[in-house]
């Protein structure tokens, strides 16, 4: 869907992307991760052709960037952008016709996602009538009025309530079920483990991680346990084949260790050590989160 190829960007003494190249799949849904001031609206607002990159290029399903792909992308911003004093059923058929939608397939696109999104008596009422969190459904719905192929999200869940942030969360899923390819840029790492099949973190112009989630987090794997047994709490003299990290009471008379294997040694030999000395009722690995590589990798370039 997107290629980016060596992309370059100065503002006067700062470089705002130094050499960044990523690959977004079409169908997926893409993470662009990273701290403030990272180069991650630089970049963004590059795809949408808002600005230029100095060096480099940009391909959309294949064709380079270009004035015509403008009608196939829905772009979310963080910072909001709509009209406080224009209603919001003309403001919308505005912005869907600049995207090239007859005033009649707007009309009836728009009557389908107020419907959907319980917004019906809104189509009359002003953006500065209403809540953060409504104003931030408008623009969501103005984002995907004109069914784009790729859709930009850039923190989308910023003024959400839990209920609305979950409503949209299924409306992005049902999206990208649908055939949307999703950019989607945030700062809040749960939703990228439960939303994106691949990520791209840019720290300080660069690019230093990508690939797919679930990759990246089994690549971080350090051979370490969480075990979980029941009965006497045990001692461990150091003969044991793994080193405990820490030790706590779990409920109902249990001990839960988390430990780190020695090494050679493997979650079979865990088990034939303690099984003789206990009751286990759990053995997991713990694979680090998305926010725990995040902080990891930032902090090595720091």
């Amino acid at each position: 869907m997107l290629s980016i190829r060596n992309i370059v960007k100065q503002y006067a003494g700062h470089r705002a992307l130094d050499d960044v190249s990523l690959e977004v799949e079409s169908g997926k849904i893409f993470g662009l991760l990273g701290p403030n001031g990272a180069g991650k609206t630089s970049l963004i607002r590059i795809i949408n052709q808002i600005t230029a990159p100095d060096s480099g290029e940009v391909y959309f399903k294949g064709e380079k960037l270009n004035q015509s792909h403008i009608e196939r992308i829905g772009y979310l911003p963080e910072e909001r952008g709509l009209y406080k004093k224009m209603e919001i059923g003309e403001q919308m058929i505005y912005l869907a016709r600049l995207k090239g939608l007859t005033r009649a397939d707007a009309t009836a696109k728009l009557k389908f996602w107020f419907d959907k999104l319980g917004m019906e008596s809104w189509w009359h009422k002003k953006i500065e009538e209403l809540s953060k969190g409504m104003q931030q459904k408008a623009q969501f719905v103005a984002t995907v009025l004109h069914q784009p192929d790729l859709i930009i999200l850039d923190e989308p869940f910023s003024g959400f309530d839990p209920v609305n942030a979950e409503l949209i969360k299924e409306e992005i899923l049902e999206l990208n079920r649908n055939g949307a390819t999703i950019l989607f840029s945030t700062h809040r790492m749960e939703s990228v483990e439960e939303l994106c099949d691949a990520i791209a973190l840019i720290h300080k112009s660069h690019k230093i991680l990508d690939g797919r989630v679930k990759h990246i987090r089994n690549s971080y794997k350090n051979e370490t346990y969480l075990v979980e047994y029941t009965g006497n709490k045990l001692v461990f003299d150091g003969t044991q084949p793994f080193t405990i990290v820490t030790e706590m009471e779990g409920e109902d008379e249990s001990h839960i260790i988390k430990l780190k294997l020695n090494s050679s040694n493997s979650a079979n030999d865990v088990l034939q050590y303690l099984l003789p000395k206990t009751r286990i009722n759990m053995l997991q690995e713990v694979i680090p989160s998305m926010n725990e590589i995040f902080i990891e990798k930032v902090n090595l370039i720091a």
